[in-house]
């Protein structure tokens, strides 16, 4: 993880920006006080990876980055979504849910992979909100949300030259059947760290992330499925 300046992205003098979108710009400095008040859990990775994710946001304000007008896309799983947004109003982040619920109209549904395993198109799918493809349009951070289904098991998977973060917004979620994390909880997975992640049966689960790394690793992150080992005969 490089912890340099790193070059925004270019954009149009007639680009809107943070400044003509209020909205991202609140959406921005809610991400930025979460991550001022999420507790490490007396990790020090953790508490600098917060730190660091939080002095990146606050640059993508100061640059009054700009603003790509994409067109919103749906999945499947986004049928889900206003259930998974009216639970996680029951969360002391609920000021958070407000700001994602103002902006819900204007999100690109993705699943980010050439090649999706069968079922999972139905429960899953990502919408970046800040980063090299925008809407917020910056090389300095990606942040996004990931919704999942009742039932769904995302499967194993590691990013090259990522860390990452998950925060859990709305129902409950495992990692590597090592826990479960609830509303208000932290993931913390470094790079090239392996995780499969599952969920719980009866309620969606929504999570906001956010990735760090190097301007080429954020630009170029490839997504891939780890295959299951072959079983011995």
């Amino acid at each position: 993880m490089t912890e340099s300046a790193i070059t925004p992205a270019p954009a149009s003098a007639l680009q809107p920006r943070l400044s003509d979108r209020p909205e991202w710009g609140y959406l921005l400095r809610d991400f930025y006080e979460l991550y001022r008040d999420l507790p490490a859990g007396g990790s020090a990775k953790i508490r600098a990876h917060q730190r660091a994710v939080r002095e990146r946001v606050a640059r993508v304000i100061k640059a009054n980055a700009p603003i790509a007008e994409l067109s919103p896309m749906e999945k499947p799983v986004t049928k889900h979504f206003r259930r998974a947004l009216d639970q996680g109003r029951e969360a002391r982040h609920s000021a958070f849910i407000r700001t994602i619920d103002a902006i819900h109209d204007r999100l690109q549904w993705q699943y980010g992979y050439e090649k999706v395993p069968r079922g999972l198109e139905q429960k899953y799918a990502y919408a970046e909100l800040v980063g090299p493809t925008g809407p917020v349009v910056t090389n300095e951070v990606i942040l996004g949300l990931v919704l999942f289904a009742p039932s769904c098991t995302y499967p194993a998977h590691a990013h090259d030259g990522i860390t990452e973060s998950y925060l859990c917004l709305s129902g409950a979620v495992s990692e590597n059947d090592q826990g479960v994390y609830a509303p208000g909880s932290l993931i913390f997975n470094q790079p090239g760290q392996l995780h499969r992640i599952t969920v719980a049966d009866h309620e969606p689960s929504l999570l906001a992330y956010a990735w760090m790394g190097a301007t080429d690793k954020l630009a170029n992150q490839k997504m891939v499925f780890s295959r299951a080992p072959k079983a011995r005969r």
